[in-house]
């Protein structure tokens, strides 16, 4: 067997994004959150009222996805939904101040994950590391929003 394979940066990026989601599961868990709510937090943070279309959008996931995190987050009362005033179809989506309670914690989490998987590189390094990140993001999904592609010249 090619050993070789898992040096490459591809799969490395792979088996990274992994084990940090599972430290993230597992750290969330006691919150009462999941990592894949950080999106929608994040976005509502602000008191932001979004659609389900919009949130989608922002966390570059297909619609069904958000609806599916949509629902368990509304289960567990961390989002509200509510009638949109611009359009009948839709509907509103805000944090509840359950969810903005936790937000502080989550962050708390976010930052501990970061430093953990970060620990031994330099500020430097880091920098470089971000950009280098940030310009493979820029080349598989030029769309993305929220992203400061000017850093990368």
């Amino acid at each position: 067997m090619d050993t070789g394979i898992f040096r490459r940066p591809g799969h490395l990026i792979n088996r990274t994004a992994r084990l940090l989601v599972r430290l993230g599961e597992e750290r969330f868990q006691p919150l009462g959150l999941a990592i894949a709510q950080m999106p929608v937090l994040y976005a509502l943070k602000d008191g932001a009222a979004l659609t389900q279309k919009e949130l989608a959008s922002l966390a570059r996931i297909e619609q069904p996805t958000m609806a599916q995190l949509l629902d368990r987050m509304e289960r567990d009362k961390l989002i509200r939904r509510t009638p949109n005033p611009h359009d009948k179809r839709s509907t509103l989506v805000s944090l509840t101040p359950k969810a903005l309670k936790k937000l502080p914690r989550a962050n708390q989490v976010l930052l501990e994950g970061s430093q953990e998987a970060l620990r031994g590189f330099t500020e430097r390094e880091i920098e470089a590391l971000s950009i280098f990140l940030l310009r493979i993001v820029k080349n598989l999904d030029p769309q993305a929003t929220g992203i400061d592609f000017d850093r990368l010249k």
